[in-house]
């Protein structure tokens, strides 16, 4: 079963499994945090749940981590049982961002051991677009315990990475756009560039033009360059549009992948640490 969902598929779905799927709206927006619940109250899936990436997906900010820290495994376990996720429930999540928002949401219950969760291609917009029903109306939760089992194979941290460099049988890809990744500018961080060795492959790449995910075929295609036997770390700014990368390498067939959570906010917050400009040789 893909990770990626068509709107159909999700009404389809939620009528003939109510009991047992969830549908989460994770809309957010970098420069106006509150922005996302405004939209999920004006109006969503009907029984979408909502939430949100710095309140109920993160954790706390520090010196480290970066600028969207993994929580506590306990506080996102919580987050999930309050609004009736258990281990075995089909998640479906969306957002109004091409999937980036979804991506981590669905990141987060991978590193947690979920098999069942999946994202609606295009998201918000291609529900509406299909002429399905939007809702005002909060849905109620019925609690439960969600049990992790959490994959400590996903995830990599700094000395992980560290440690990484210049070895063959990995490689980093950086899922900012490409005048970030080269250091010609950074709009968001203090220190522009990468982390040495890492190459670049935008993460909206894994969309076509009409803001859908690419097929499997192309997205092998778009990851052509890259080696299947090796294991990819995937990082980004702040761990959220790497996600897209991870789930785009899956699709396409690759195997040992994993995220840098916190990305190149937590790299360069390291005084230490070697930052690379340019194109890697």
């Amino acid at each position: 079963m893909s990770v990626i969902v068509s709107p159909n598929w999700v009404y389809k779905q939620v009528n003939e499994h109510p009991n047992d799927t969830v549908i989460v709206d994770v809309r957010f927006h970098l420069t106006k945090p509150e922005q996302g619940r405004k939209e999920y109250l004006a109006g969503h899936i009907p029984d979408a749940f909502f939430l949100d990436l710095d309140l109920d997906l993160s954790g706390d900010l520090g010196e480290h981590g970066g600028r969207h820290p993994l929580p506590d495994v306990e506080k996102v376990t919580k987050a999930l049982g309050d609004i009736g996720i258990h281990s075995k429930s089909t998640v479906i999540a969306y957002d109004d961002n091409e999937g980036m928002y979804a991506s981590r949401f669905w990141w987060q219950l991978h590193y947690l051991g979920h098999e069942n969760i999946h994202i609606l291609d295009g998201g918000y917009k291609n529900w509406l677009e299909r002429g399905l029903e939007a809702s005002t109306k909060l849905p109620e939760a019925v609690a439960v315990e969600y049990v992790p089992r959490v994959r400590e194979e996903a995830l990599v941290d700094v000395n992980g990475v560290k440690a990484r460099i210049g070895n063959s049988n990995s490689v980093l890809v950086d899922s900012r756009d490409q005048a970030r990744y080269l250091g010609a500018e950074e709009p968001l961080d203090h220190k522009a560039g990468h982390i040495p060795t890492a190459v670049n492959y935008f993460w909206k790449n894994v969309i076509d033009d009409e803001g859908r995910w690419k097929s499997v075929e192309g997205l092998t295609e778009n990851y052509a360059g890259l080696d299947k036997t090796k294991e990819i770390i995937v990082y980004c700014g702040s761990g959220v549009s790497a996600c897209p990368n991870v789930i785009g390498l899956k699709q396409a067939g690759f195997q040992n992948i994993k995220l840098y959570a916190g990305s190149w906010s937590d790299w360069i917050s390291y005084p230490e640490n070697e930052i690379a400009t340019g194109e890697e040789s």
